[in-house]
């Protein structure tokens, strides 16, 4: 007879990667997932409501949870919104986080913070990529503020787990991620702009959730780069969402991301060294465009309107 599941506290679970994670790992853990604004229902694991503005809410919550295992997904994630609040970013992306691992440390619970590719720069990597030794040239507001946490969290726990990573996927809102972004637009016969000169390694959010769970359980600790086994552009990648989904690829228009008018500079080349996470998947880190075949296979088995289901109404 098996024992009780192990409990994971995930924080951001209306996100994107906190709630993909908990879905796909309810079954196996018992997931207690935290939101703030973004409420859900009907959910097939528990959540609670948490303003993370407010101090001492990290703490109080894990002692109130009591976790077996943390998962920091919480984040302003939207770059220009951190350019513009670069104060709420520094304190959710980069104070928050250092919270979460000091309450984890003292309670030697196993804590993954993820953290992002966005705190290189983009103008040196090496032939094989960044690795996980490679100083941090953050260059708006939001990578500032995700290298301030990674520095906090090892700061405060150095048994921690920084999980830098880059992945797609579906979402609650059906456009937080590039392939929705792409997936829409396409649909609708739209013309959209790929930027033939900003490249990354991303990972299907699903196949994320599975190396994320791995980690929770593992003895690992430190930075761990966690992305797909092919760096590519991110018109290329608009061109593989086209083709899978049988829309027309010339609708993804190539584009320079200087032309685009945003309002933070962006990393052109982000292609990352996972070395380590090679050895530690035993070689088999999951392909990006495999990832894009598995995007479209969940869309035809429903999965985005199931998560539409749990948005509150």
């Amino acid at each position: 007879m098996s024992g009780p599941k192990k409990k994971i506290l995930v924080t951001g679970a209306s996100g994107l990667l906190g709630l993909n994670f908990a879905l796909h790992s309810c079954e196996a853990y018992e997931i207690v997932g935290v939101v703030n604004r973004n409420l859900l229902q009907e959910l097939p694991f528990a959540i609670v409501q948490r303003d993370f503005f407010v101090p001492g809410t990290a703490a109080a919550l894990v002692d109130e949870i009591r976790p077996d295992a943390i998962l920091n997904c919480a984040a302003m994630a939207n770059i220009d919104s951190c350019e513009q609040n670069p104060e709420d970013a520094r304190w959710i992306n980069g104070m928050v986080p250092g919270f979460f691992a000091e309450a984890a440390g003292k309670r030697s619970i196993p804590i993954v913070h993820i953290s992002t590719d966005a705190v290189f720069d983009g103008q040196a990597s090496g032939p094989n990529g960044y690795s996980e030794t490679d100083p941090v040239r953050p260059i708006n507001s939001y990578a500032e503020s995700k290298a301030l946490g990674e520095r906090n969290v090892l700061s405060a726990n150095p048994d921690a787990i920084v999980a830098r990573v880059n992945f797609f996927g579906w979402s609650i809102s059906g456009r937080r991620s590039l392939s929705e972004f792409f997936y829409t637009n396409l649909k609708a016969g739209r013309v959209v702009s790929g930027f033939t000169d900003v490249f990354f390694s991303p990972l299907y959010v699903r196949d994320l959730s599975r190396i994320l769970v791995r980690l929770l359980e593992s003895s690992e600790r430190g930075v761990f780069h966690v992305f797909g086994a092919k760096t590519l552009s991110k018109y290329d990648f608009g061109v593989e969402i086209a083709k899978a989904f049988g829309f027309n690829p010339e609708n993804v228009r190539p584009t320079s991301w200087r032309d685009s008018g945003l309002a933070a500079v962006r990393s052109p080349n982000l292609a990352m060294n996972i070395d380590r996470l090679t050895k530690f998947l035993d070689g088999n880190v999951p392909d990006p465009i495999a990832g894009v075949a598995g995007f479209r296979d969940d869309f035809k088995a429903g999965f985005p309107m199931k998560l539409w289901e749990y948005r509150w109404n």
